[in-house]
């Protein structure tokens, strides 16, 4: 049914699948947001809402700033989009210039997607047809970490360790272990900063990379957040993980909530022929 421009509430609800939403008790009783300026929402009834996750952290700059407004208007107007098959668009380099100028210096080349789940989906992919690039197609197992959050596709899932996110999709993909979660909320409730203890967490990954062999090992992606929770991951644990192996998904933090998510591949190197861990 085709929505009356007259009313901000359109009559029919059903089309729309939503994710991530209770559907029936939602078009019950529906939460409309229907304009946004800086840092707050309105509703259709024309209350003001605080904006305090940056739309789905990804509007980190506010809403209707007049500078990006204008920005977006005139990208429009010159080319709205460039196929990346065998053809580019000069702003894509100079975009991906910038970004390599920001990032650490063994980041050296950017790889564009639509999404977070996305970049997950592509950082696991290039890590293992990495290892099979280099001679080591041996390596294909993947390691998360529990409560992580990577995404919704199969991989980010797979890697994911987010229960109900898991449990309704079959076997999802072979060959995945998780670290063990860092929620310890006894430990962690009243940290000033960045917890110091969790070395004992990172050290886990040795005992499965033993389990399975070190040459089995494709990739290790962790992030510096819990999804939902929040939980910050401690400081021993996140830089043992990071020295230790893989692939690391960080995510920047900014405004609200994430500001960027950088997914890095950085496969395992070859162990010595002796080695029986990473």
């Amino acid at each position: 049914m085709a929505l009356d421009r007259s009313n901000p509430v359109p009559n029919d609800l059903s089309a729309f699948w939503m994710p991530f939403t209770a559907n029936r008790q939602f078009k019950k009783a529906p939460r409309m947001l229907v304009s946004a300026d800086r840092m707050h929402y309105r509703t259709a009834d024309g209350r003001e809402v605080l904006d305090g996750v940056a739309g789905l952290w990804c509007c980190n700059a506010g809403h209707n700033r007049p500078k990006i407004v204008e920005a977006i208007r005139q990208q429009a107007g010159e080319l709205d989009y460039a196929p990346a098959f065998q053809m580019g668009h000069p702003k894509a380099f100079e975009l991906a210039n910038r970004l390599r100028d920001m990032a650490p210096s063994a980041m050296e080349h950017v790889f564009f997607t639509n999404s977070g789940s996305e970049a997950v989906e592509t950082a696991l992919k290039i890590a293992i047809a990495y290892q099979r690039a280099i001679g080591q197609g041996t390596r294909t197992r993947l390691i998360g970490r529990e409560r992580g959050y990577h995404g919704v596709n199969f991989g980010g899932i797979s890697v994911g360790g987010i229960v109900n996110n898991r449990k309704f999709f079959g076997t999802l993909l072979n060959g995945v272990d998780h670290l063990p979660h860092t929620h310890q909320p006894a430990k962690n409730a009243f940290s000033r900063g960045e917890p110091e203890h969790g070395a004992d967490l990172a050290d886990e990954l040795e005992r499965i990379v033993a389990l399975h062999g070190p040459e089995t090992v494709a990739a290790v992606i962790v992030s510096a957040w819990l999804s939902g929770s929040l939980s910050l991951a401690s400081t021993s644990m996140v830089t043992g993980v990071s020295s230790s192996v893989v692939a690391v998904s960080f995510t920047a933090l900014g405004g609200s909530m994430t500001e960027l998510t950088l997914t890095v591949a950085v496969p395992v190197s070859a162990p010595p022929a002796s080695s029986t861990t990473v």
